[in-house]
């Protein structure tokens, strides 16, 4: 008879005891009447694991029971259930300040990173408190991070996280700090790494319209650099956002409804995982089939599974005309309704943008400008010039049988940037209303036939709410934003604030759409994850992560609800 016995769950307390164990398992032997002499040379604790023992001897007639009876405590689940509800990212959170905790950087390491980077890295207070607090976010943590550095190349990248991945130290990637869910934040100290310094376009392939950058270059910088060739890269957030970060969150914009999401224009990357090595996802051909997906593995993958080094970009023509219209309605329903019709019209708009009339006030008070303060729509068309204008004339007709009015069109240049920097301002635009409060920004977004309900519905909520908000939409893909402006130093702000983005979030989720949209996770949006994709999907999620940083050093606190265990 051959058996294996694992104390597959003894807890590493229990390792200065195994002597104690094997001792007693014997004379249990012995008692029984067993010959232990004929049986300890078949019968092994392993070195590599003293917890596993087998035994061999056919002659050995015994049953485990009775006097032999050891109980175990399980170990500790891979989660924080301390961080469950209502704690930071648990089901139900309420707080905006992020916990975490913190070990002194152990010297050695400062050192090595001194080497790697020489005079390109910081650890100055001030340069660690910019780093540690969101520019454009009221999310904050209790550490900043202990040290900032700047490398210039991927090896550097790859020399740091080996070194951090050595000491057990946390990293936080740091790309443009346009995010607002508290992607940035460093809750346990340890490393920044600010990827400023790596904004080279590494190679441009005019005839295969893609381009090969590195992940600190701004989207902004890198258009004026491919207009010249007749190029653009088409996604849009917010004016400073880099396109590391960019791959990080998942992003889009107002042209997503024409070009698709950051997913849809990234061919392949370079990744510096969380043990060091660099791994290339994809080849630079425009499809593939070989293997698993990693590209879209860690695009949205918010640095928690590596830092990305290098990014190929698919690229379009720059139209050969466009027209930009705007037009008015008396409720924000029509304008969902002129929204939703556009799309089913068929008609290839590159732009659907909905404001509301608290969001035109704002940009009236901001801009000094005296629009009229209703709910409003702006499109942009493309193609030849016959082609924009007829659509244009089209469209005109489905917004004059929804209660439309005052449509204008611009096709001259300057017109049209003027009236697209009104809504890539819009944000600013709001704290001309409310300079001393912050923004909480919603970003739900839901199949296209349920916008039109879900903006009515909260439209409501947010008229009567005593806090000023507004409401921003990429209408034409079913992704909406409201602009929350409230003290977060007043407890009744928070809440009433909180209120109303639980209550947005839950509509969507209602009419099976998502929590976001386009901005991410980080730390304010994981408490909705659970409801949203399910405890089995999130233990998934968690699987990956341990399996790929089983040192939880790549932006821990992030993305993975903290009481999803596995």
């Amino acid at each position: 008879m051959a058996f294996t016995c694992w104390l597959s769950r003894l807890r590493s307390s229990y390792s200065k005891t195994i002597t104690n164990l094997r001792t007693s398992f014997f004379h249990h032997l012995r008692t029984r009447g067993a010959n232990t002499t004929a049986i300890t040379s078949p019968y092994h604790f392993s070195k590599q694991n003293p917890f596993r023992f087998t035994c061999s001897n056919s002659l050995l007639p015994i049953t485990l029971a009775g006097s032999l009876a050891i109980h175990f405590q399980s170990p500790p689940p891979l989660c924080d259930a301390s961080l469950d509800s209502p704690g930071i990212g648990g089901k139900g959170s309420t707080e905006f300040v992020v916990k975490g905790s913190h070990k002194h950087l152990p010297q050695e390491l400062i050192e090595e990173l001194k080497a790697i980077c020489q005079d390109n890295m910081s650890m100055d207070y001030d340069e660690r408190y910019f780093h540690g607090k969101p520019q454009h976010s009221f999310h904050k943590a209790v550490n900043i991070p202990d040290v900032v550095v700047f490398p210039r190349s991927e090896e550097e990248v790859s020399n740091i996280v080996k070194s951090c991945d050595k000491h057990k130290v946390p990293i936080v990637p740091y790309g443009g700090a346009t995010s607002i869910e508290g992607h940035t934040l460093s809750p346990q100290g340890g490393v920044c790494i600010d990827m400023s310094l790596m904004q080279n376009v590494k190679a441009l392939h005019v005839e295969d319209m893609d381009v090969v950058v590195e992940p600190g270059i701004g989207w902004m910088e890198l258009n004026e650099y491919l207009e010249p060739h007749g190029l653009f890269f088409p996604l849009d957030p917010g004016p400073g956002a880099t396109v590391g970060g960019m791959c990080a969150t998942r992003c889009s914009g107002s042209l997503a409804v024409r070009y698709g999401t950051m997913r849809d224009n990234v061919i392949s990357l370079k990744v510096v995982l969380p043990n060091g090595d660099v791994v290339k996802t994809a080849s630079r051909a425009r499809k593939s089939a070989a293997g698993y997906d990693l590209t879209r593995l860690v695009i949205g993958s918010e640095g928690t599974l590596g830092v990305i080094t290098e990014v190929t970009l698919r690229l379009q023509k720059i139209p050969q005309h466009s027209v930009v219209a705007m037009c008015n309605f008396p409720t924000i329903k029509d304008a969902a309704d002129v929204a939703i019709a556009t799309m089913l019209s068929g008609i290839q708009v590159s732009r659907v943008e909905l404001l509301d009339e608290v969001q035109v006030r704002a940009i009236n008070i901001a801009n000094d400008k005296n629009l009229p303060e209703f709910p409003t729509l702006m499109f942009e068309f493309i193609g030849t010039e016959a082609y924009a204008r007829e659509q244009t004339l089209i469209v005109q007709k489905i917004i004059s049988e929804h209660r439309g009015s005052d449509f204008v069109f611009a096709e001259d240049p300057e017109a049209k940037k003027e009236l697209w920097k009104i809504r890539k301002e819009a944000l600013w635009a709001c704290f001309a209303m409310e300079p001393k409060y912050e923004a909480m920004i919603s970003d739900v977004c839901v199949p296209l036939s349920h916008l039109a309900e879900l903006i009515s519905r909260s439209k409501k909520e947010l008229d009567a709410s005593p806090l000023v908000c507004t409401v921003i939409a990429h209408a034409g893909d079913g992704n909406f934003h409201t602009v929350i402006l409230f003290d977060p130093n007043q407890e009744d702000h928070r809440r009433e604030a909180e209120r109303l983005n639980h209550f947005m979030v839950h509509s969507a989720l209602s009419m099976e759409g998502t929590c976001t949209g386009e901005h991410g996770v980080g730390t304010g949006k994981m408490k909705y994850l659970e409801k949203e994709l399910g405890v089995e999907a999130l233990k998934t999620m968690k699987r990956i992560k341990n399996a790929l940083d089983p040192n939880n050093i790549m932006n821990p606190g992030k993305l993975i609800p903290p009481h999803v265990c596995i």
